[in-house]
């Protein structure tokens, strides 16, 4: 065999043992380590934290240090809670990438659980203004599965309208920061435009039929029978029953699509787009390595081709837009959809019923 063959051999195998080990790497789970101990005296909480990747069962309903507010901090009872498919996605360590991207390696790099929030304001760091104990705040912070929610004051963190409870402003910022963000940010909506939501009875959907009524369009849902009733109430103009009808096959042309779903392909979406529409890609078919990421991969060839515009959405939590949520919710313009509440021991039932798909809204934790 002659020496550059030799060598080609051995640099494939090189990169093939490479690929291998990285792949281990990024896809193996640890076994639990034991939690951290409460030491004698320190004032106590309830939380769901998780030592290792997995199921429902590496949740732990334990007693935790309860926080102290820093200096830029306030100090939130928990009031409620809301479950969102990120948890699960956090709790199971997939996609394999998000480990890389600071979820942890092998084993969580953070332990604690849950997100959105609503609660009562308990105490206040030296340094806060704006806010005082006693009032009733909503927003978006790790570690929300918890009696106790220590959140800086300029992280995504607002008033709760007063006509709106623990539960329904609970329910709103990461699902509702997505919806306003697929709307005006990636999805460029004008008033007057025609809008598609497809998965429109889902957490994010909902937010979304919502906000797009109340930005001047005409709003298009697309749900199972059971949910066909709710979404023309949130506002719809019109609403598929998947069951029934293909929304590719109604001679309908949208000037925006919001994909919650991914059903059908983006080249099959463009019989429904107009000729310089946008599709928004939300939601992604389910995968621990490349499933995820066709659809955004797939918009990355495509659109250099056509003229339509085809754009993967990738949240961020801002305060600005979480007072925006909150001035509609204070305007009658949106409001959330609950499907059902779950104790704080509950959590690990309240994800695995998360994971089904077949929530009808928003799923809610009450801790206290």
């Amino acid at each position: 065999m002659k020496l550059r063959y030799k060598i080609t051999t051995g640099l494939l195998a090189v990169v093939a043992g490479f690929t291998g080990w990285a792949a281990w790497y990024m896809s193996h789970d640890s076994e639990c380590l034991p939690m951290a101990t409460l030491s004698e005296g320190q004032a106590a909480m309830h939380a769901i934290q998780y030592r290792c990747y997995g199921g429902p069962e590496v949740l732990e309903h334990i007693e935790v240090a309860k926080p102290e507010p820093g200096e830029d901090e306030i100090l939130v009872r928990v009031e409620a809670a809301a479950v969102n498919p990120l948890d699960w996605h956090y709790m199971r360590g997939t996609p394999y990438v998000m480990r890389l991207m600071g979820a942890g390696i092998g084993a969580p790099a953070d332990p604690r659980m849950g997100v959105d929030y609503s609660g009562v304001v308990e105490s206040v760091g030296k340094g806060v203004d704006g806010f005082q104990p006693g009032d009733r705040v909503f927003g978006g912070h790790s570690g929300a599965f918890a009696e106790y929610v220590a959140v800086g004051v300029d992280s995504a963190v607002t008033a709760i309208p007063g006509n709106t409870s623990f539960a329904q402003s609970a329910a709103v910022p990461i699902a509702g920061i997505t919806a306003i963000q697929a709307l005006r940010d990636a999805g460029k909506l004008k008033p007057g435009q025609k809008v598609l939501v497809n998965g429109a009875s889902g957490g994010v959907g909902t937010f979304a039929v919502q906000i797009a009524k109340a930005m001047g369009a005409e709003v298009h849902g697309v749900c199972s029978t059971r949910n066909v009733e709710r979404v023309l109430s949130l506002g719809a103009d019109h609403v598929f029953d998947y069951k029934k009808d293909n929304y590719l096959d109604s001679g309908e042309q949208y000037d925006l699509i919001i994909d919650n779903v991914g059903n059908h392909s983006l080249l099959a979406n463009r019989k429904v787009m107009t000729e310089n529409g946008t599709l928004v890609i939300v939601g992604a078919p389910d995968g621990k390595w490349i499933g995820p990421l066709t659809r955004p991969i797939g918009a990355m060839f495509i659109n250099p081709f056509v003229s339509q515009s085809f754009e993967m959405l990738m949240a961020r939590m801002k305060k600005e837009d979480l007072v925006a949520l909150a001035d509609l919710m204070a305007e009658g313009k949106v409001r959330s959809v609950i499907d059902r509440h779950f104790p704080l021991a509950e959590v690990p039932a309240a994800i695995a019923y998360s994971e089904t798909g077949r929530a009808r809204g928003k799923i809610i934790i009450d801790p206290n």
